[in-house]
């Protein structure tokens, strides 16, 4: 998805500058033109020799912006050679400029002078950020066709203050920027409602053991981070997830944290009546112990079987309830034969659209980064997706419910 694009990364003067260090050297080494502008108060945070090392380019600052023009004027040549453009981190400062279309510097005649989509990133004391012109500012941002944004998050600030303002993390800006370069800037889902169950759930046998599976959430977050980076509103059902996955989904997703096959089947239910596609990516349980202790069992009372009953079967109570207006899709995780397990539950279920994933197969399914998948319809239609990103995965689910 970043392989051959090109990128002009601006950097603004705050603290936060010495992360988009590690944003530039994961853009390269993913394959990607780099060229990096600094603004003056950028430099006093971060060398332009760094960010020339991990670009493997020189760094731009605005003593080249008032060099003799050769061959041509600076910005223009870089606003016309970039697919996308980030700015991170933007200062107040930086921010009005770009509000109100104002260019005194190389950065901000630089995206003046370009057409591309830009990935704005703010960051800067929670007093600053709160300030009524810094909204407004934000909010004419935001209201731009132009403009992705991936607003700051809470935390303690290097002025230690704790509060909103704090720059999003590089692993955040990074799967935004990885969508902006598959979809080229496009928010086709704007008007999208979209739920998404991630993760897998737990059936407690006693307050320490649990029948559960290996389900990360990955994938669900995926296709989470996918639909907000599309224009969608996202609310996202999920099992036990590492706080550090979650961490790197955008805030702007509302999460809804369940434990067992139960509540999962409530909290869908629940968010069903506003949602346009409902896409049940989790890998919920079967079944579940007959009876749960309130108190942990000994070794020796632990049954020699284990009696279970079945729990809920979410996507069969979902489709009774949804109107002709909604989609819904499945996922089937398999091993061996993943085709015909897949249109089976498709048909039974009567989903829209089914994703089967090998989980037999190297670097795909549970935990991994990766995944490979074929998608099929209830059309008939089926598309092979090869070994990709999770990320990259989730896009092209989402171009086949589009399409349906």
């Amino acid at each position: 998805m970043l392989s051959h694009r090109k990128f002009v990364v601006g950097v603004g003067g705050g603290i936060a500058a010495y992360k988009v260090c590690e944003i530039v050297s994961s853009l390269a080494k993913a394959g990607a033109e780099v060229r990096v502008v600094l603004t003056d108060r950028a430099e006093q945070f971060v060398a332009p020799l760094t960010f020339a090392s991990l670009s493997r380019h020189r760094a731009y600052n605005d003593s080249d912006f008032w060099e003799a023009a050769e061959p041509r004027p600076l910005h223009i040549a870089l606003g016309e050679w970039a697919d996308l453009i980030l700015l991170a981190p933007v200062t107040a400062n930086t921010l009005a400029k770009l509000a109100h279309g104002l260019a005194d510097n190389l950065l901000t005649n630089t995206v003046l002078a370009s057409a591309c989509p830009v990935l704005v990133a703010p960051a800067m004391n929670t007093d600053m950020w709160e300030q009524m012109t810094v909204q407004q500012n934000w909010q004419a941002i935001r209201s731009n066709p132009r403009y992705h944004t991936i607003g700051p998050g809470a935390g303690l600030l290097a002025c230690d203050r704790v509060g909103t303002g704090r720059m999003a993390e590089p692993s955040q800006i990074l799967a935004h920027l990885h969508s902006l370069a598959d979809t080229l800037g496009k928010r086709d889902l704007e008007n999208k409602q979209v739920l998404i169950s991630a993760g897998s759930t737990r059936e407690f046998l006693d307050p320490v053991r649990f029948i559960g599976n290996p389900a990360t959430g990955k994938m669900g977050i995926a296709l989470a981070q996918a639909a907000h980076h599309r224009g969608a509103t996202v609310t996202l059902v999920h099992g036990p997830i590492e706080a550090r996955l979650l961490a790197e989904a955008d805030s702007a997703i509302s999460f809804v944290p369940i434990t067992t096959a139960a509540e999962m089947h409530q909290a869908m239910l629940c968010h069903t009546k506003t949602a346009d596609w409902i896409i049940m990516a989790a890998a919920v349980a079967d079944v579940r112990p007959a009876s749960c202790s309130g108190a942990k069992l000994p070794k020796g009372d632990l049954p020699d079987s284990l009696p279970l009953q079945s729990v809920p079967d979410i996507l069969q109570d979902l489709r009774t309830h949804l109107r002709s207006d909604q989609k819904l899709i499945g996922f089937a995780a398999q091993t061996g034969d993943i085709i015909a397990p897949a249109l089976d539950k498709l048909k039974r279920k009567g989903l829209d659209l089914i994703v089967a994933n090998p989980i037999d197969q190297p670097s795909s399914g549970f935990g991994s980064s990766t995944n490979q998948a074929v998608i099929l319809t209830r059309h008939g239609d089926r598309t092979d997706i090869p070994p990709c990103s999770k990320l990259e995965l989730a896009h092209r689910v989402l171009d086949q419910v589009r399409s349906l």
